[in-house]
């Protein structure tokens, strides 16, 4: 039975990549023809709305207090509509295997918060290896670019890397939400998304005067369905069985997967110094987030 279990929660931290992974290919064919406020605005509204759904299913309610609700609209700004809209404006220009590989250093800027704001983790010398090799694999993969001046491309690099930052503030902030039912925060902040983002649409956009084609619908709807909601079912499934460490194994899992489905549906060639970027990262991340002996041995 133990053995079975440990099977299940492999295969769905390998779907959970896999889900994450495929999102940057989702939103590189959505954004072709919807902008991405209305895109984002949308993904938020359907993710938010299936997850409040469950919620109910499960006989779970949303907290009705406005201080949670003021928490929640706070996390929906650095968790979904700065990060979600700031990634899709980028992949206007930029491929999805580069978007995949900038994003997944969210657990190096995590640390880097948590070192000179909150100070709640140690800095230990593996996770100082992890912050140094993950910022050389961003360099090779943004700094050519720098060097043929500040271009479009380079903005839009640099707009999925504020987006990771954003993501590690999310990570940070998000740790005061212990209190509640893990699906609930995300569901909270997924309606809060929406809340800020269909007006935004309505007026920036005007999304009755678009023809989105089937590609971008479709991607559209795969990335709110597959990639946002049942990720996050997912995710909180995983977490209550593999832990918070054992979860973040997807950052790196999703990063050679993410680039692997932008090479195959969108015909995405890497270069030398973006592979070169790609090794670095990886290794960055799993060694920000992968147990040390004695850290598994003290979880036991």
């Amino acid at each position: 039975m133990a053995k079975k279990s440990i099977a299940l929660d492999l295969a769905l931290l390998l779907a959970l990549a896999t889900l994450w992974g495929a999102s940057y290919t989702r939103i590189k064919i959505g954004v072709v023809t919807i902008p991405p406020i209305t895109f984002i605005a949308a993904r938020t509204l359907i993710a938010g709305g299936i997850l409040f759904a469950i919620l109910h299913l499960r006989g779970l309610r949303l907290p009705s207090d406005w201080a949670t609700w003021k928490r929640f609209m706070f996390q929906a700004c650095i968790n979904s509509v700065i990060p979600f809209t700031m990634i899709a404006w980028a992949e206007q220009s930029v491929d999805a295997g580069l978007a995949t590989i900038l994003n997944s250093t969210s657990p190096i800027f995590t640390f880097l918060l948590t070192v000179f704001l909150t100070q709640h983790e140690p800095a230990t010398g593996r996770k100082l290896f992890g912050v140094a090799a993950g910022i050389i694999g961003i360099l090779l993969i943004v700094g050519p670019e720098a060097l043929n001046g500040l271009g479009h491309d380079l903005l839009a690099q640099l707009a999925i890397v504020l987006a990771t930052v954003s993501y590690a503030f999310a990570a940070i902030f998000g740790r005061g939400f212990k209190g509640l039912d893990p699906m609930m925060p995300a569901a909270g902040w997924l309606i809060c998304g929406a809340a800020i983002l269909l007006p935004l649409s309505l007026v920036v956009d005007q999304p009755w005067t678009l023809t989105p084609s089937a590609d971008s619908i479709w991607a559209l709807i795969g990335l709110s369905v597959f990639s946002t909601a049942l990720a996050f079912v997912i995710y909180f499934r995983l977490l209550a069985s593999l832990g918070s460490v054992g979860t973040t194994a997807q950052a790196y899992l999703r990063v050679p997967i993410g680039v692997g489905i932008a090479i195959l549906f969108l015909g995405e060639t890497p270069t030398s110094t973006m592979l070169a970027g790609l090794v670095c990262v990886i290794a960055g991340v799993a060694a920000m987030t992968v147990p040390s002996r004695g850290e598994v041995r003290r979880a036991s």
